[in-house]
């Protein structure tokens, strides 16, 4: 039993030997590691150090939000009826067209001669309205010398004025047949790209088709549409009233900027099952990097903070105090010295790899 008891010591006493002799051998080896990297191991650590700058900070609101049309037009036919064949297609999908150009043309042979009935029936009623004013004028004459009855003259002149109202009834017709006919040429009510033809040539079209003949969408301008949070409404409408804000649309994943806009308008309301409001931007899309329908990140600029303290983010660190930053001294120590911080930019990173902070010394 004794010896038992002194074989167990030994082996104690020689696993502590072993621990020690690893925890010698460890600190030498990383000893040599440090001697390897910075000269000497007992030295201090080398840091980096960066020079603070005064420079001017733009301050940024981020949302997210989806591109859409400034405007969008289903194109359908405004006549209606049996006879609404579309003869022809006066346009290729994709397109740009503008304004009054031409899209394409309906079946207009029925109203035309519609046009022309109403137009031979304003003729018609025009020469009897010349007929009845030259007899007025004849019994206006003859009143002077008692040739005629006052009646005849009254009767005339209602017949004068029956008649003129007869033209002007005609005229509306005239006119109404004419739209008819300017219906069946269909052209476009705004300048932009068309979609996807809906109807072939050929076919018959009715004012009533759900579908249309095609889709026509302005994107030279374009809108987006945005939100933000509902406790940056205040300083959105603060920056709005003194002057037009700066929109910038980037991409969601490499923060490359697609096209600079300006703000139109904040919403009247705030939606108060997310909290937030939404606000329009409109961009001039020379380069259709915008698509209706598009996810892009919204960057508003609703101030600039003039020749402020700019210091990378990086040296900024948060202790029991606050946000701090080591200030090298020149005798190559350190002190700490406890910063605020005003605005911090987390995007497009300048060359040095950091992002600028505006911060000011407490």
């Amino acid at each position: 039993m004794a010896g038992f008891r002194r074989f167990l010591i030994i082996l104690v006493a020689g696993a502590a030997l072993i621990a020690v002799a690893m925890m010698i051998l460890g600190g030498n080896s990383q000893r040599q590691r440090n001697a390897g990297r910075f000269g000497n191991p007992d030295g201090p650590v080398p840091v980096l150090a960066a020079e603070a700058q005064v420079a001017d900070v733009p301050v940024y609101l981020d949302g997210v939000g989806t591109t859409r049309a400034l405007n969008t037009v289903t194109v359908r036919p405004q006549v209606d009826g049996k006879i609404g064949t579309l003869v022809s297609v006066n346009f290729r999908e994709g397109q740009d067209v503008k304004a009054g150009d031409v899209l394409a043309r309906i079946d207009a042979r029925t109203y035309r001669a519609q046009l022309d009935q109403a137009v031979a029936k304003k003729a018609l009623d025009e020469a009897q309205l010349a007929n009845a004013r030259v007899d007025l004028e004849r019994y206006a004459n003859l009143i002077k010398t008692n040739a005629i009855n006052r009646q005849q003259l009254d009767t005339q002149r209602a017949l004068v004025a029956q008649l003129e109202a007869q033209v002007r009834l005609d005229q509306g017709a005239v006119d109404n047949a004419q739209t008819y006919l300017n219906y069946c040429t269909i052209t476009a009510p705004i300048s932009g790209r068309v979609g996807i033809r809906l109807v072939d040539e050929g076919n018959l079209v009715h004012a009533s088709d759900p579908t249309g003949i095609v889709v026509l969408t302005q994107i030279k301008p374009i809108s987006v549409l945005f939100t933000l949070p509902q406790q940056q409404l205040g300083q959105v409408n603060k920056a709005f009233a003194k002057a037009p804000l700066r929109v910038e649309a980037t991409e969601s994943d490499t923060k490359q900027v697609l096209d600079r806009g300006t703000l139109q308008v904040v919403n009247n309301q705030v939606d108060q099952t997310t909290g937030t409001v939404q606000l329009k931007a409109e961009f001039p899309n020379a380069d259709l990097q915008l698509w209706p329908g598009q996810f892009v990140n919204v960057r508003l600029l609703i101030d600039t903070l003039r020749q402020v303290v700019v210091v990378p983010t990086a040296a900024v660190q948060r202790g029991p105090n606050g946000t701090f930053v080591y200030l090298l001294q020149p005798d190559s120590t350190v002190s700490v010295r406890l910063v605020s911080v005003t605005q911090q930019i987390a995007s497009s990173p300048p060359a040095s790899g950091s992002c600028p902070t505006a911060a000011k010394s407490s």
